[in-house]
């Protein structure tokens, strides 16, 4: 399966038809249907259904398509890392994190070495937890920051000491904007809005102790502002961030902290045995003596 060909492939799915993808590609239609038929028969299986007027992707050719995306980006990185090797330190370096406090890290990180290196371009994404960590995998991103509690034995961490605390989203005009913090009597039988991932939800769910018995989920969410939308329109109450809600309108939505707190510790993780490009290897150096400096 030639990168080449992936790309012809792409670029139809794109366009929807072949003539119009020829044109984008600058090749024969007679040249692109070959190609894309020697695909199929590479595979074995049927990538795309074509019409008079329109080419429809089968479940087979969405898979490939989201597949043949990822091995492009990462085809992409990859070369721009090896083009780094010999130049002066350049380049990306890209980094996932969730809605949280210890983002906030972030831009006294990049000014430093910008400072040392200001040829470097920074990418930032934001996921959950497995989304994060799936790209890492994938060597789409050199770095992450995510909460804990979290699985981390493919990974080498730096752990940091920024507090992440759990609170409570609801509307100004709510009954219960008015006490300093909430406790878990406060939402016993109230709809609640909570974090689908499974440690998380643990870890929740052991705060309201035998009240969870009597807390209606109205809904789970992995980003933090899909909760806050649903709190806007008066649905029920969120578990977030604190360090999410600088995101949101507080004229349309405020938070309470818990009590008892729930506290947890954020990590920049990256792979294992992970063979960093040039620019890459530079900042993990300046990651671990920024931290070790600043003391964060």
């Amino acid at each position: 399966m030639e990168i080449r060909v992936l790309n012809y492939f792409l670029v139809v799915a794109r366009e929807e038809n072949i003539t119009r993808a020829s044109e984008v590609l600058c090749i024969t239609q007679p040249t692109l249907s070959r190609q894309l038929t020697q695909l199929e028969e590479e595979v074995g299986i049927q990538l795309m259904v074509r019409g008079k007027r329109k080419v429809t992707l089968t479940e087979a050719g969405i898979l490939l398509r989201r597949r043949a995306e990822e091995i492009i980006e990462l085809v992409d990185k990859t070369e721009k890392e090896l083009q780094e090797q010999e130049k002066l330190v350049s380049g990306e370096i890209s980094i996932g994190s969730g809605e949280m406090e210890g983002t906030k890290i972030f831009p006294k990180l990049f000014k430093n070495f910008k400072e040392r290196y200001p040829r470097v371009r920074y990418e930032l994404y934001t996921g959950n937890a497995d989304q994060i960590k799936e790209k890492i995998d994938q060597g789409l991103l050199d770095f992450g920051l995510l909460l804990e509690p979290v699985s981390i034995e493919k990974y080498d961490f730096i752990r940091l000491n920024i507090k992440e605390r759990w609170v409570v989203l609801m509307l100004p005009d709510d009954p219960l904007a008015k006490k300093e913090f909430i406790t878990p009597e406060d939402l016993c039988g109230s709809p609640i809005i909570i974090v689908k991932r499974a440690s998380v939800h643990n870890e929740l769910a052991n705060w309201f102790g035998n009240y969870y018995e009597n807390i209606p989920i109205f809904a789970t969410h992995n980003m933090s502002n899909n909760a806050a939308v649903l709190v806007e329109q008066g649905l029920g109450y969120a578990f977030v961030l604190e360090g999410s809600v600088n995101f949101y309108d507080k004229n349309k939505i405020c938070y309470r902290p818990l009590s008892p707190d729930i506290l947890m510790n954020s990590v920049i993780v990256w792979k294992k045995n992970q063979i960093f490009s040039h620019t890459s290897k530079k900042f993990l150096e300046h990651i671990k003596q920024f931290l070790e400096n600043s003391k964060v």
